[in-house]
């Protein structure tokens, strides 16, 4: 089975302040499916830590090292997936539905697991719902 891993499980797993990182760490060690990362996750991840460090809740050497940590982990556990237009496509056509409540990175993380025919893995339960509700698999987290 193919798990691909929303940014919300990236960042538990990676910054040792989320509420979240115990949670991931049981999930990924009794999970040894394949593991799936967007380069649009990665940005998000990015994104994330960068934000973290301006707001002085991590330090800049702390970043440096989860960059570090991340990279090499990406290279050794996941693969990558490209995201393409047909992904933002995707993603636009899903925003339309004023019965989802979602954001525009989370409808493309959906539509990128959708595509791959992956489980999608997130903390983040209004995603889950949405991801449901349009016939995504979720992974139990």
């Amino acid at each position: 089975m193919s798990i691909y891993l929303d940014t919300s499980v990236l960042v538990a797993l990676f910054i040792e302040s989320d509420p979240f990182t115990e949670r991931a760490r049981v999930y990924m060690a009794s999970n040894p499916d394949r593991l799936i990362v967007s380069d649009f996750v990665a940005a998000e991840f990015a994104s994330l830590v960068a934000r973290l460090t301006r707001m002085g809740r991590l330090a800049a050497g702390d970043a440096a090292a989860v960059f570090g940590f991340f990279d090499a982990w990406k290279a050794r556990a996941a693969e990558m997936a490209e995201t393409g237009a047909a992904d933002i496509a995707a993603a636009a056509s899903v925003l339309r539905r004023i019965d989802l409540n979602l954001r525009t990175p989370d409808a493309i993380n959906i539509g990128i697991a959708d595509r791959l025919g992956a489980v999608l893995a997130t903390f983040d339960e209004r995603m889950a719902r949405s991801a449901r509700a349009l016939g995504v698999r979720v992974a139990r987290t």
